[in-house]
């Protein structure tokens, strides 16, 4: 299996980053988890395929994680003239949300009668849920009020990889890591606790207990991303990817 992050950045554009939005591929596997505001630049910068993506996995309904998908869609509509089904799962209220971001973006968007098939597909905490081939478990993270807010498990092809979207620390994010082949963490600072957003400091506490093969951290803030060099695990960067 093979992760890019395409986007890797929080709402701020801290270090210049692409909103969150990471592109999972495998044989048969093809998806994008998140895709936030900038999401089509990105994936136009790095030749990605648009067209290819079976399925797009979301978190949450913030900007910077799921604001992208207008611009998707109507370039899926008028300039790659999709022709293949996609899939757009997500917590529920998600068809709600679809129409807001659509008509927030582009007027009368939410009308249009798209020349592929759309499927809206709200996910349930706890349950598992097959997506395009995918083996697709979100779990109740906190992220303060307007949610729900999802951490997802997603299992493909005999691999496993989970993001905790964006949180504060939560048993929940146990449930969603634990022994998994590659875990994309939330660090949004090094050792600085604040509401809403998980710290490196309280995650390394809780590793143990996950024991993720493999664990990438995202969604820096500037702070964090000046300390990159001295924090001895991995970091996503805009681009890069991960096979596991």
């Amino acid at each position: 299996m093979r992760l890019q992050f395409v986007g890797c950045g929080d709402a701020f554009g801290s270090g210049g980053r692409f909103n969150t939005c990471f592109h999972l591929t495998g044989e048969t596997t093809n998806a994008l988890i998140d895709c936030g505001a900038s999401s089509l630049i990105a994936l136009k910068k790095l030749g990605i395929d648009r067209n290819a993506i079976q399925a797009v996995l979301i978190t949450h309904f913030h900007a910077d994680h799921f604001g992208g998908i207008p611009f998707f869609l109507l370039d899926a509509q008028f300039f790659t003239k999709r022709a293949e089904p996609l899939i757009i799962a997500g917590p529920p209220g998600l068809p709600k949300w679809f129409e807001r971001v659509m008509e927030t973006s582009f007027p009368g968007s939410s009308a249009t009668k798209q020349r592929f098939a759309l499927e809206l597909r709200e996910l349930q905490p706890g349950e598992t849920a097959e997506v395009a081939g995918m083996q697709v478990t979100p779990q109740i993270v906190e992220h303060g009020p307007g949610g729900p807010f999802f951490a997802l498990r997603v299992e493909a092809e005999g691999k496993s990889v989970a993001y905790t979207g964006d949180t504060e620390w939560t048993e929940t994010l146990v449930d969603a890591a634990h022994d998994v082949d590659l875990f994309i963490a939330e660090a949004y600072f090094r050792d600085k606790t604040v509401r809403t957003h998980l710290d490196l400091a309280t995650l390394e506490r809780h590793l143990p207990r996950i024991r993720p093969r493999k664990l990438v951290l995202t969604h820096m803030s500037d702070d964090m991303l000046a300390q990159r060099a001295t924090l001895g695990y991995d970091t996503a960067e805009d681009g890069k990817i991960v096979e596991f």
